[in-house]
């Protein structure tokens, strides 16, 4: 495999990552361009962007699934290869970047040179946090009316909490736009734009910026000093840094804040992707400042026994590999993209799922360049591949080595926030239905599906309208399912305000042969912290109840969870304490404790105040000044609260909290407020109490 001829000092598994519409698409597309990949430029705008291949891609120009690929970039004589991963920008297919970051080693974070810092910005920011993502920044768009710099990295520190580096300044501006200042290295890289950006020049600062790169440099140099203990001792002793010893010790910084708990320390550079400047430099930024699987080191798992164990990334170490995506395609069937931390992958070789208990045979891996895949003979340890003949292996599910199993940390996936109705049109599309929605549900973890038990329909739930919608359009195209749509509407939760200190329930029941016998008491309380959705305690002394019908009961609050007291609505933020109980030595069982648990839980949410809950969502509204009186009183006739008003390239930023069922049809709405002036994005916030009418 490739890892091996090269050595895994010489591979990045990278990500591009960015708010909707900041480029990020057409930054890869010049990747594949300057590294050889493609022959053509793929454009987003015509509909013909290499990673964008799915036809929902196509026709809206937006990306939707990540897609993968591999290229190879020189830097200082030594090839390296990146593979790189495109995720969608819109908040909707906001899971898609989640279960990428988990897998990937850096990250390039493309920002609108107008726009800064937008609100998918600092999602995808976060998700990269929590993963432990390093980092660099390019600032995409400069050639744009408005473009500004300074501004974008500024809003990085402010609203990111990141420490930026800046090795690089725009030359020119909008129009204007030639190249950049390479603060590094003291020189200019300049594009006259023909040979579609392919070659350009490095020459000497133009003297009217000298006194700025100099200026600028300094800064950038006091910077990493104080945050690189050997910069500051050869700053401290008075000697300048060379170009060689910045380069290692920005990499260094860059490496380590992905894995610590300060600041973000993060390289910015940057271009216009759609002019073709700026991408030869952002290759070398990637190479030169985002970590090896070497560099990542080893990966934590739990053993069988519950100990937290590590797997070095070797191709002789035991097999740890995680599946963070399942796929369909014509003529091949199901793939599962795997990222491979330690061991090898073989066609025909047999692997263990330690999280069902199942093995699994391995058919052909694939390396894969967006729709197209390259077989292969073998996979090791750095790899991303897409693996056929997993039947079994979901989402965040660890494959290893049976002789040796682990268990490395899966992902968390929020639950949809919107649902609606559909009905097949068919007798025939009634048949194909069920077959359907298990794939999708299979292929995308917020994707769900539930029956109405009021009205029998089947709902399904995303992360939003438009996410719904080519849901729909997949049933159609790929699965030829003829479905009937329904209006959307909120996916509710519901909780309790108050906490309940015994709830004791006992199953009796006697059916001629062997009866069913359980005892629980229980408490139940709200959870406080933040994101934590259930919470299962267990204080049963002296074997009350035998240990082995303990997962029962936590089992039966689990399932009860799923349908809450008042409309039957998923349940969130509940603590469960199992305090007591009592069994027989011949009629207790498992099904009869998970049962007592559920009629206990019931009741203890009934009297615990139980109260419904309804998303509401992060909106920013971007309206000409002029108009904004209008906007915010909208706001405030949809329930929602404005928590702060900014400025952006002349125009307000309205900030507000809004519930999601009063944002239905809001894009008509804004427009007709404000000639069609103003754009707004919006993102899952929190839940909040509904109304009493809700």
């Amino acid at each position: 495999m490739v890892t091996t001829a090269l050595g895994l000092t010489t591979v990045r598994n990278i990500g591009i990552m960015a708010h909707i519409d900041a480029g990020k698409t057409t930054v890869t597309e010049r990747i594949l361009y300057y590294t050889g990949i493609s022959h053509r430029m793929g454009e987003v705008h015509d509909g013909a962007a290499t990673m964008d291949y799915l036809p929902q891609e196509r026709k809206r120009g937006i990306t939707i699934t990540s897609a993968a690929t591999s290229c190879h970039w020189s830097v200082s004589g030594t090839d390296h290869v990146i593979t790189i991963i495109d995720t969608p920008g819109h908040v909707d297919f906001t899971v898609e970047v989640e279960r990428c970051l988990r897998v990937l080693d850096g990250a390039v974070a493309v920002f609108d040179g107008v726009a800064g810092v937008e609100p998918q910005s600092e999602t995808v920011w976060r998700q990269a946090d929590r993963y432990g993502v390093s980092r660099i920044c390019f600032v995409n768009k400069m050639d744009r009316a408005g473009a500004d710099f300074d501004r974008c990295v500024d809003m990085i520190a402010e609203r990111l909490g990141a420490v930026p580096l800046t090795v690089q300044l725009p030359l020119g501006a909008e129009d204007g736009f030639t190249g950049v200042l390479d603060l590094l290295s003291r020189r200019a890289l300049i594009w006259d734009g023909t040979r579609n950006g392919e070659e350009f020049q490095v020459v000497d600062v133009p003297a009217e910026h000298a006194e700025t790169v100099e200026r600028r440099r300094a800064r950038l140099v006091e910077t990493v000093a104080e945050h690189d203990e050997e910069i500051f001792e050869l700053v401290a002793a008075g000697v300048e840094p060379s170009q060689e010893r910045l380069h290692a010790a920005i990499r260094r910084l860059t490496i380590a804040s992905g894995r610590s708990d300060g600041p973000t320390i993060t390289p910015v550079l940057c271009g216009t992707a759609l002019r073709n400047k700026g991408i030869q430099p952002l290759l070398d930024g990637i190479v030169r400042y985002l970590p090896s699987p070497l560099d990542v080191g080893a990966v934590e798992g739990l053993a069988d026994d519950g100990r937290t164990v590590t797997r070095e990334p070797s191709d002789s170490a035991p097999l740890a590999a995680l599946a963070f995506k399942a796929t369909t395609v014509p003529h091949l069937g199901r793939l599962t993209f795997v990222r491979v931390y330690s061991g090898r992958l073989e066609p025909g070789a047999t692997v263990f799922n330690p999280v069902k208990g199942r093995r699994e045979r391995l058919g052909a891996i694939y390396r894969m360049h967006a729709d197209r895949r390259e077989e292969v003979a073998s996979a090791g340890a750095g790899d991303i591949v897409a693996v056929q003949g997993l039947k079994q292996t979901a989402t965040g599910e660890t494959l290893c080595d049976e002789k040796a199993p682990v268990v490395l940390e899966s992902m968390e996936f929020p639950a949809p926030v919107i649902e609606v109705a559909i009905e097949p049109k068919s007798r025939g599309d009634q048949d194909r239905l069920g077959a359907a929605v298990a794939r999708l549900a299979e292929e995308d973890p917020s994707f769900r599906v539930r029956n109405d038990p009021q009205t029998g329909q089947t709902l399904i739930g995303g992360m939003g309208e438009l996410h719904l919608e080519v849901l729909v359009e997949q049933m159609t195209q790929q699965y030829k399912v003829e479905v009937s749509v329904g209006r959307p509407r909120v996916a509710y939760r519901e909780t309790i305000r108050r906490a309940v200190e015994k709830v004791e329930c006992t199953l009796r029941r006697q059916t001629g042969g062997r009866g069913q016998y359980a005892k629980v008491q229980l408490a139940i309380e709200p959870i406080t912290e933040e994101g934590v959705a259930y919470e299962f305690v267990n204080r049963v002394t002296g074997g009350r109840i035998p240990k082995e019908y303990i997962p029962s009961v936590d089992a039966g609050c689990q399932e009860a969870m799923q349908s809450g007291v008042l409309a039957g609505h998923e349940m969130i933020g509940v603590r469960v304490i199992l305090l007591d109980g009592d069994h027989h030595s011949v009629d207790s069982s498992e099904l009869a404790f998970k049962s007592a648990a559920v009629q206990a839980f019931y009741e203890a949410v009934r009297r615990a105040d139980p109260v419904l809950l309804e998303p509401v969502m992060a909106v920013e509204v971007v309206t000409p000044e002029e108009d904004m009186g209008e906007v915010i009183g909208d706001i405030a006739a949809r329930r929602g609260r404005v928590r702060g008003i900014g400025e952006r390239s002349g125009a307000k930023v309205v900030d507000a909290l809004v519930p999601l069922a009063e944002m239905f049809g809001y894009v008509g709405d804004l427009r007709s407020l404000t000639s069609g002036r103003a754009w707004y994005t919006m993102r899952f916030d929190s839940y909040a109490e509904a109304p009493a009418d809700a």
